[in-house]
């Protein structure tokens, strides 16, 4: 079957996905250029959150790239991108902050973190895989092979979904502890972070959103192999 009536939800939320990648860079873009009234870097921002939540043997590092930020768990870093790093405005100290919620995540061992460290391992496998079994299936009309398509896919689809509260949970915590350690300063600031951390959010959204309507169409398409 070249078309589902599943494609055209699909299609409908990769247009949302596509939105809202374009949303966080002009979110980011906008707010780059509103210095934090705090007056510090990504990186001194990052740096202090650590040392108050005891995790001064985390290092700040810089990487090359724009949005290429992340909190390492294997390395245990906090890694930032050129701007986020060294400038002082409000989307560098978000983004920032946003990274040290993961850091403060793994120390207190968020549930929901912890779950995505333990299935990680197995979704770089199926992930790979699923796709080849789930066309191989379909074509030759191999339900069995459908179907084990389907579980592998379900695991991806697990790991984009465990993945929304972890995000959403890192951002809750930084805009908390911003606001208490003094990082961000009055309602505007304080919007403009919340602008900044919820376009990225949405981004997960999209793509949790796109798999799981990807993989409900798989399991029609199995169901109706099946009948």
């Amino acid at each position: 079957m070249l078309f589902h009536p599943m494609d055209f939800l699909i299609f409908i939320a990769f247009g949302l996905s596509l939105w809202a990648q374009f949303r966080v860079k002009g979110t980011f873009t906008r707010f780059a250029d509103t210095p934090a009234s705090s007056g510090l870097t990504g990186a001194e921002a990052a740096r202090r959150m650590l040392d108050a939540n005891g995790l001064s043997h985390i290092p700040v590092e810089h990487v090359p790239g724009t949005l290429t930020d992340h909190y390492d768990p294997l390395a245990k870093a906090v890694r930032l991108s050129d701007r986020v790093y060294h400038e002082n405005s409000i989307s560098a100290v978000s983004v920032a902050c946003h990274e040290v919620g993961h850091a403060i995540q793994h120390k207190v061992a968020y549930p929901m973190l912890v779950a995505r460290h333990y299935i990680f391992p197995v979704v770089n496998l199926t992930s790979g895989v699923a796709p080849f079994l789930l066309l191989a299936g379909i074509f030759l009309g191999l339900s069995g092979l459908t179907l084990l398509g389907i579980i592998f896919f379900s695991v991806a689809v697990a790991f984009q979904l465990i993945t929304l509260p972890v995000e959403f949970n890192a951002s809750s915590r930084a805009k908390r502890l911003m606001t208490e350690m003094g990082f961000i300063r009055g309602a505007h600031e304080e919007e403009g972070v919340n602008k900044v951390l919820n376009a990225a959010a949405l981004t997960y959204v999209a793509a949790a959103l796109i798999s799981l309507l990807e993989l409900i169409k798989f399991i029609m398409i199995f169901r109706s192999e099946e009948e």
